[in-house]
């Protein structure tokens, strides 16, 4: 077994050497294209690439709908662009382990008898497959926070301080020597209105970097301006405007990807109805008068009027 995760670089490299030549780079997609495509601007898209660049593992914050996975993803294929790097995309839930993501016993039949082989997870599957390639490949973990981050992350804690530190490995229970290779970039994201946000305890908080996603009204405005929906948009804003001072709590507030459709005129009804109001009144549960001022019945009057 290969000593060494350079060891086994070269290795696959020399195996791989003509698939990696007739490669393709992957498109460029360039920060413009990002701010077209999310509505931020060039300067706050360019910040989280420093960061994420810089610190290796970022977590993408903020309450419901406010697009954490779709920017997760462009930001994703802005650092992949124009490389022969790759990204994934997997989703951290309760009983997710660090068997699961790094690696474990797993049963397996063989030859009629029960066997219990070492098998790679996930980021350790990930890790594996970039280093075939020469430039940056990113992998997003949705919900990061639905799982118990201690438990599935381990050790791998210690290879997140310092990335550029190309000593600085782990052994794992395969007796393998690991370490996360340079051209790896990790981006969670993170629902602040979920309660398990306990479960990121301080040690992993200062392993990643934090970029907050709250509402972005002008977003809202922009995407319907653009598409020419026709739809009063600007009187929806004031409505969710007056719904979040009424909510007063930035990690519950409403977020604006519900709206981000063409056809709002036609499904504003059912998006109201069967989206927002379950969540307002989990909300405002012990406030029955609060939440009668948010039902359909009177925001339709607010949107004709």
């Amino acid at each position: 077994m290969l000593a060494t995760l350079d060891d086994q670089r070269t290795a696959i490299n020399d195996y791989l050497h003509p698939l990696v030549n007739e490669s393709k780079l992957n498109p460029t997609y360039l920060l413009s294209q990002c701010v077209e495509e999310t509505g931020f601007t060039e300067t706050q898209l360019a910040q989280w690439i420093r960061t994420i660049n810089r610190k290796g593992q970022a977590i993408i914050q903020g309450p419901p709908g406010t697009g954490k996975t779709f920017l997760a993803q462009k930001l994703a294929k802005h650092l992949i662009g124009d490389g022969d790097g790759f990204s994934g995309i997997i989703q951290f839930h309760s009983a997710y382990t660090y068997e699961d993501f790094i690696q474990g016993l797993r049963p397996q039949s063989q030859d009629g008898q029960l066997t219990y082989p070492v098998v790679p997870g996930r980021f350790l599957g990930f890790c594996r497959k970039a280093v075939t390639c020469k430039d940056t490949s990113v992998l997003i973990i949705d919900e990061i926070n639905r799982a118990n981050l201690s438990q599935v992350f381990g050790e791998l804690m210690y290879l997140l301080d310092d990335r550029e530190d190309t000593k600085r490995f782990i052994t794992l229970a395969s007796s393998q020597n690991f370490r996360i290779p340079t051209n790896v970039r990790i981006i969670g994201t993170m629902n602040t209105a979920d309660r398990s946000i306990a479960l990121v305890d301080q040690a992993l908080r200062r392993r990643f970097a934090f970029i907050s996603l709250f509402p972005n009204y002008e977003l809202l405005q922009n995407y319907h301006d653009r598409e020419q929906t026709g739809f009063p948009v600007n009187k929806l804003i004031g409505i969710l405007k007056n719904i979040n001072l009424a909510i007063n709590n930035k990690h519950y507030e409403l977020g604006i990807s519900f709206f981000l459709t063409k056809t709002l005129s036609e499904d504003i009804q059912d998006i109201w109805q069967m989206e927002i109001e379950p969540y307002l009144e989990e909300y405002f549960f012990d406030d029955q008068a609060k939440m009668d001022e948010f039902l359909w019945d009177k925001i339709k009057d607010k949107l004709s009027n």
